[in-house]
């Protein structure tokens, strides 16, 4: 399998590196990056071919990955329009939908669309993805090869609920720093320094998902042994009760989504 990443950003740049880790060839990775800069840092982290635009070369490729900002998808892929033959598109760019790439693209619908997360930089993310219904066997192992480069995937039939998962694991990340915030100010609050009170919340917070990822048990269940009656943790729980942190966290997250629609409608109009 050959790939050819349009652009070569953070995302891209992640991909390259989980992709080289397992031991694809970089002779088999291209890229289009339009910075000077940036092609000398990839060839010379990964030996990878670098151009500053689509060429015959890059399009002799099983899978092309479109790497860009959502805001520059509509540039990026124009140069395709009318030169695809079998390719695999895989759009990483959040919410781009598969119509509006393919009308961009001159009706080519050989897509999937993916969305994974920040924790993909340290190989530890999480990616959705939906193909378009052309999509075969191939196509699809093609583009959890590459997404599960840096982390775990899941596929999603429905394309209407890829905004749901931009809110939820997409921005998720930015969910759990805000928490973390939360408890290493309130560590300092205490009398910790930050240091501590950092590695206190960071520590907890992986030492919990783990269990949790461990257990056969709910999370519920998991968080009630944790509450001993008249004891600490029921005390901070009432008080979140109180200040409905759940209504909170989860209205948070429908605006998310809701914002996400919104968005995919700005991105995808003529």
């Amino acid at each position: 399998m050959k790939i050819t990443f349009i652009g070569g950003g953070n995302m891209a740049v992640a991909l390259i590196g989980g992709l080289r880790k397992q031991g694809f060839s970089a002779a088999g990775i291209q890229v289009v990056e339009p910075f000077a800069a940036s092609r000398e840092k990839l060839t010379e982290a990964f030996g990878v071919r670098c151009t500053a635009a689509v060429d015959a070369a890059t399009l002799d490729c099983e899978v092309l990955v479109l790497a860009v900002k959502p805001q520059q998808m509509r540039e990026a892929v124009a140069p395709l329009r009318g030169k695809l033959g079998t390719q695999l598109v895989v759009s990483i760019a959040a919410g781009l939908r598969m119509a509006d790439m393919s009308r961009w693209m001159g009706g080519y619908a050989n897509l999937v669309r993916t969305m994974p997360n920040t924790p993909a930089l340290i190989g530890a993310g999480i990616t959705a993805l939906c193909a378009d219904p052309s999509v075969d066997r191939d196509g699809r192992a093609h583009a959890e090869k590459v997404l599960q480069a840096v982390g775990r995937t899941v596929w999603i039939a429905d394309e209407t609920q890829m905004d749901a998962v931009t809110a939820m694991s997409g921005s998720g990340p930015a969910y759990v720093f805000y928490f973390l915030e939360a408890m290493e100010a309130a560590g300092i609050q205490l009398g910790f320094d930050a240091a501590t009170a950092r590695q206190l919340s960071i520590e907890t917070f992986i030492g919990a998902a783990r269990l949790a990822e461990q257990s056969s048990e709910s999370i519920s269940t998991l968080r009630e042994r944790v509450t001993s009656k008249g004891g600490t943790t029921e005390a901070a729980l009432l008080s979140f009760a109180a200040s409905d942190i759940a209504g909170a966290i989860a209205k948070g997250i429908l605006a998310a989504d809701s914002r996400g629609r919104e968005l995919g409608d700005v991105l995808g109009k003529d």
